[in-house]
């Protein structure tokens, strides 16, 4: 017994915009917090997809399953490549600045204070 599947052309596209949507609004609920994690994760994913596309190049018996394989690795490595360019700018807002801000450099002045200063030494 055998079980043939068809899905038509309008139930593909609805599929596919019921998954989009489902995507937009599963990660526009991610909290910031978690988005570096979850870059990684991704670039995990696109990892395999890489390491895939390599053995689908070198088991290819016809120049279809070679392009397929090539554009396979050429996609993984982009977004591998993208996803730690993403995830390194992520992780850079979170660390503190090496030189001290100055007031003068923002454009605004501090007025000084006329009252006089007085020394915290003891006697």
């Amino acid at each position: 017994m055998t079980l043939a599947l068809s899905v038509s052309g309008f139930v593909a596209l609805y599929i596919f915009m019921l998954a989009a949507f489902a995507g937009w609004v599963i990660i526009g609920h991610v909290p910031a917090i978690l988005h570096t994690p979850l870059m990684s994760g991704s670039n995990f994913v696109h990892g395999i997809v890489v390491v895939g596309g390599i053995f689908t190049l070198l088991n290819a018996s016809s120049t279809a399953e070679q392009a397929i394989g090539f554009f396979a690795v050429l996609m993984g490595a982009g977004n591998v490549a993208g996803g730690f360019a993403v995830t390194d700018r992520m992780l850079a807002m979170f660390q503190t600045s090496q030189k001290p801000v100055h007031a003068a450099h923002h454009g605004t002045h501090r007025a000084k204070s006329s009252a006089p200063k007085t020394s915290h030494k003891k006697d």
